[in-house]
């Protein structure tokens, strides 16, 4: 069996072919292949024989994949993270690097890299997507206040109907009106787009499995959970049956606590927010919206909040939500008055 390490960038692969002889390994082979000659990096492997292949789950492996994978035996991603040997090395090369993922994966040490079903990654490209837009919009609202605001002409409704003729109004210097009517360009724009956005997510949504159906069903019975983040948590988190507990989830959206601990000391830090941040930010604004609308969740939040502040109150709502959505879709259970909040 040969053992075939990756280094994959944008232009060009490195890849390190190992043996196991003995307790010992041995580079039988090296080649480094240009990522657009697809049809000269098949044929290496196809020149192999039996092989297995090893590369790190960094943004452009997916075409690399499809491409190995009718032809390996097993195929690997690695977790860039947790593989620390490499982005701590001394002496950090192509060559080396496809070199150490070649002897982990003899050794079977390859600490892996959740894989996303194609349904899973065309769902977080839309959702992702989305977000962009979202942003453009919330950016350049920002910026068309900004400007009233030195004028001291910003109102709360300003994009209303009523706002825009408050707006139009306004003696502003030209300067400042051409920023402000070249923003009004772009919202428009970007508004066309978020309804063309919210259009495909929901043709995404119409065509779903029964399971994702069932899924979404679920999310939907939660107070204050709606389309934007049921789309968001089940994008984000993909196949469910990958977490072994509420622990694990939260500890993937970058919800659980930081901890140092050394001999018979230990200190609870911040989140360490990891994963996903798309994730993380649509959990909070749930968070808030349940804790103001809801008596239940907001007496949980104002406890947390006379002990811990409003803002690491909210953040642990925040983690007990996601814990939350989790057990109930493990067990396929829509929300009701009686669920447990306090996880």
């Amino acid at each position: 069996m040969k053992y075939v390490g990756v280094d994959l960038h944008k232009q060009v692969i490195s890849l390190c072919v190992v043996v196991q002889k003995g307790s010992q390994r041995a580079v039988v082979q090296r080649q480094r292949l240009a990522c657009e000659n697809s049809a000269a990096i098949g044929e290496f492997f196809r020149s192999l024989g039996p092989f297995q292949v090893v590369v790190e789950a960094t943004a452009s492996y997916e075409w690399f994949v499809q491409l190995v994978e009718p032809l390996a035996e097993r195929v690997l991603l690695a977790h860039p993270r947790k593989l620390r040997v490499i982005a701590e090395s001394t002496r950090k090369t192509d060559k080396l690097d496809a070199q150490v993922l070649a002897e982990f994966l003899a050794l079977d040490m390859i600490p892996q890299a959740h894989r996303p079903t194609p349904r899973v990654r065309q769902h977080r490209a839309l959702v992702r997507q989305r977000q962009f837009i979202q942003r453009r919009i919330t950016s350049a609202k920002a910026k068309v206040r900004h400007i009233l605001a030195r004028y001291n002409a910003d109102v709360k409704h300003l994009f209303t109907e009523e706002g825009q003729a408050h707006l139009a109004a306004q003696q502003l210097l030209p300067q400042d009106r051409f920023v402000v009517d070249q923003l009004l360009v772009d919202l428009t724009h970007y508004g066309q787009q978020r309804r063309a956005a919210d259009r495909q997510l929901a043709e995404f949504a119409e065509a779903a499995p029964i399971a994702e159906q069932e899924a979404r069903a679920v999310l939907a019975s939660i107070p204050c959970v709606g389309t934007v983040t049921i789309d968001i948590v089940l994008a984000e988190l993909g196949d469910l049956r990958r977490f072994r507990s509420q622990k694990q989830v939260a500890a993937y959206a970058g919800l659980a606590p930081k901890v140092r601990e050394s001999a018979d000391r230990r200190k609870d830090g911040g989140i360490t927010k990891e994963g996903s941040g798309l994730l993380r930010w649509v959990l909070i604004q749930t968070a808030w919206r349940m804790v103001t609308k809801t008596r239940r969740w907001g007496l949980a939040y104002e406890k947390l909040k006379a002990r811990k502040g409003a803002r690491r109150a909210v953040v642990a709502i925040a983690r007990r939500l996601l814990g939350l959505m989790f057990s109930l879709l493990r067990r396929g259970e829509r929300y009701s008055q009686g669920t447990e909040i306090l996880i």
